[in-house]
């Protein structure tokens, strides 16, 4: 099996690089080897080394800088996966792509499932979906995995954010009205692993749109006192800093984050057999993210 993995130095493609180099063929690429944005650039490295399958993990995931960053993030997130999904198409490969919980509403006071309506509230969820509509029509051997609120060893991500701010604070206000499903970058990484290779094996493929993310759900603040809990009994910090829960609107920022992120997990375990991410299970390694 042959792969072709973009976005390698962040969270997700870190993973992915790390849990295929004994498993596969790989070439895996930052924008510094390769700009998903130039469609020659992306039509010389595939038609060069010819993958099976193309995972792209490159976004731009800065949500707030995304509204001052329009035109970035669209050529980030919506015409750098166009370039790879035609590339895919052109050699007959599968291309496997990373979305995001943003682009709904954040409204809807149940779970949220693959079909329900999309409708985001800023520039970041409005580009990744512009994206995942042109990966789906420009390639037919395609899935698209929304995910939220990840986090890993590797990057920069909320667990980590929170034990630096641990270190120095006796007190944190965290935002308790946005709930979701923290998602370990690693299982995110292995799910599409997974995907990767039932297509290789030539298993029937059901493709198109995904959701993968943790469980169970729950708020940035019960997340936080999770992460404490983790970071006091490992003594990556000797106190927990005392946690204030916030009201969306005493933590304002620049883009509108989703109240709701509770993505319905069932339809990649009934076709994949994947499971969602033990977040709770991720953070007993919390020393790793310190």
């Amino acid at each position: 099996m042959k792969v072709l993995i973009t976005g390698s130095h962040g969270q997700v493609g870190h993973c992915l690089a790390e849990q295929l180099k004994n498993k596969a063929e790989i070439f895996a690429v930052d924008r510094d080897e390769l700009d998903i944005t130039n469609e020659s650039a992306v039509n010389d490295v595939v038609s060069q080394f010819q993958p099976d399958i193309i995972i792209n993990a490159a976004a731009h995931t800065a949500v707030d800088k995304a509204e001052q960053e329009e035109a970035l993030s669209y050529q980030i997130n919506c015409d750098g996966p166009l370039n790879l999904a035609k590339a895919a198409q052109n050699i007959g490969a599968a291309i496997l792509h990373i979305s995001t919980d943003y682009v709904f509403s954040g409204d809807k006071d149940d779970i949220y499932n693959e079909e329900d309506e999309t409708n985001p509230q800023g520039v970041y969820g409005a580009s990744k979906l512009a994206g995942e509509k042109a990966v789906a029509d420009a390639c037919p051997k395609h899935i698209i995995l929304r995910t939220a609120w990840v986090f890993g060893e590797h990057g920069n991500n909320f667990v980590k954010t929170m034990i630096r701010l641990g270190r120095d604070r006796d007190q944190l206000g965290i935002v308790g009205d946005q709930f979701g499903g923290p998602t370990f970058a690693g299982d995110i990484a292995a799910a599409l692993i997974t995907i990767a290779e039932q297509i290789h094996a030539k298993n029937e493929i059901c493709w198109g749109l995904y959701h993968f993310s943790g469980t169970p759900h729950v708020s940035w603040h019960q997340f936080a006192q999770a992460i404490f809990e983790q970071a006091k009994s490992q003594s990556v910090l000797n106190e927990r800093p005392q946690l204030v829960s916030l009201a969306t609107e005493e933590y304002p920022t620049p883009a509108k984050r989703p109240a709701n992120s509770k993505l319905n997990c069932n339809k990649i375990e009934q076709q994949f057999g994947i499971k969602p991410s033990d977040w709770q299970n991720a953070l007993k390694r919390i020393q790793h993210y310190a």
